[in-house]
């Protein structure tokens, strides 16, 4: 069955379930989204959960564009805003299996292992090349393109990863078998 659209103004489990197959590219580079996680504003374990920020604003944004952040001063991570504007939920993409742009991935990245160019949200966005540039563009626009998945997928979840509040909360969706994802699924 196909999937006509993905509709950002759902709540951030039911679109990031949603986003499992979609395909993302950034200015050409990319491929299918394997691992999502989900975050709002009532989670503690969100970035939105005290309020908006200079830092979160984005989240508060208009759903379907991008929240970018730095992770530990190091690597830039990218979350797709959902729900209305200024509630703050939003999708973190975990992991994508790579199919577009291998090459500029790999150079970006600095190895050849297709199987962990986008093993991890830090990954993702150094292998597509995400800055705070991206941060509040559309997803519908360049440089970012967004398909979403073709056909229905069997998508699993359970306990999001690398966090320390209200990390029991079942909202870290995968593909079932992927090879991609950052950690198997339990």
């Amino acid at each position: 069955m196909p999937i006509a659209s993905i509709d950002f103004s759902l709540t951030s489990p039911a679109v990031a379930r949603r986003l499992i197959g979609a395909t993302l590219l950034v200015d050409g580079v990319g491929g299918i989204i394997v691992e999502t996680e989900a975050y709002d504003r009532d989670d503690p374990a969100s970035h939105s959960f005290a309020g908006p920020t200079a830092r979160n604003a984005a989240m508060f944004g208009p759903p379907g564009h991008a929240y970018v952040y730095r992770s530990y001063g190091i690597h830039w991570c990218l979350n797709l805003v959902c729900r209305e504007e200024g509630h703050g939920a939003g999708v973190l993409i975990r992991a994508i299996e790579p199919v577009a742009g291998l090459d500029t991935m790999r150079a970006r990245r600095g190895l050849d292992d297709v199987r962990l160019l986008c093993a991890g949200p830090g990954r993702v966005g150094q292998a597509l090349g995400i800055t705070h540039a991206h941060n509040g563009l559309p997803v519908a626009a360049p440089p970012f393109e967004l398909l979403p998945a073709s056909l229905k997928l069997r998508v699993v979840s359970g306990p999001r990863i690398g966090i320390s509040k209200a990390v029991d909360q079942p909202w870290r969706f995968g593909l079932a078998g992927s090879r991609f994802l950052s950690r198997p699924f339990r």
